[in-house]
């Protein structure tokens, strides 16, 4: 599975609007706190590898001065491979859940793999035209926009990116602004240090 995703900076408040207006299907608000791990084997950075742990709580409300938490959290692993094209931040990405998010940890840790960087953030999603936008506040960046979907194969990468670049602009935002560097990326980045 690839997984197609074009990323922005961008205002919230204009992007709902234009939601709305194309009647997108509100898909509900969580709150992602995601650590990432380094191989004990490889330099993930150098790579341009992820592994991660997410923990993703549910919360309640349609509109972000709604919202409430307090609802299920669901813990997921998820390997990204490398970037596979320059247009997008299109990556080959496996993902199971994890029954038991302890025991998950202890057997990186008994692997070698060591904690790097933790990356939180409230996302409210909607569904439209077959793709997910998501609307991100990520702790310590700010508001940024994420267009994606998912697809089976690499020959399907390319019409995915081009519709969903076509997306972006009838949200009103500029795919010439696409961000391909990760949300651990930027962080790091601002911190001085290196991410993929």
């Amino acid at each position: 599975m690839y997984e197609v995703e074009l990323k922005v900076r961008a205002d919230h408040a204009g992007v709902r609007d234009r939601l709305d207006a194309l009647e997108a299907t509100h898909l509900g608000r969580v709150r992602q706190v995601d650590t990432y791990y380094d191989a004990p084997n490889r330099d993930f950075a150098k790579t341009d590898e992820a592994l991660r742990v997410r923990e993703e709580t549910t919360e309640t409300g349609s509109r972000p001065e709604e919202t409430t938490q307090g609802g299920e959290t669901e813990t997921r692993l998820t390997y990204k491979g490398p970037l596979v094209e320059r247009e997008s931040k299109t990556r080959e990405e496996a993902e199971t859940a994890v029954a038991d998010p302890g025991a998950m940890r202890e057997i990186l840790d008994g692997l070698g793999f060591e904690p790097a960087a933790t990356v939180e953030k409230d996302r409210e999603r909607y569904g439209l035209e077959g793709y997910t936008v998501t609307l991100d506040t990520v702790d310590g960046l700010g508001e940024f926009v994420e267009v994606e979907t998912e697809v089976d194969g690499e020959a399907e990468v390319e019409a995915a990116r081009e519709a969903a670049t076509v997306l972006l602009e009838r949200l009103g935002l500029d795919p010439d602004a696409g961000i391909r560097t990760s949300y651990l990326g930027l962080l790091l980045e601002t911190a001085g240090g290196d991410g993929a």
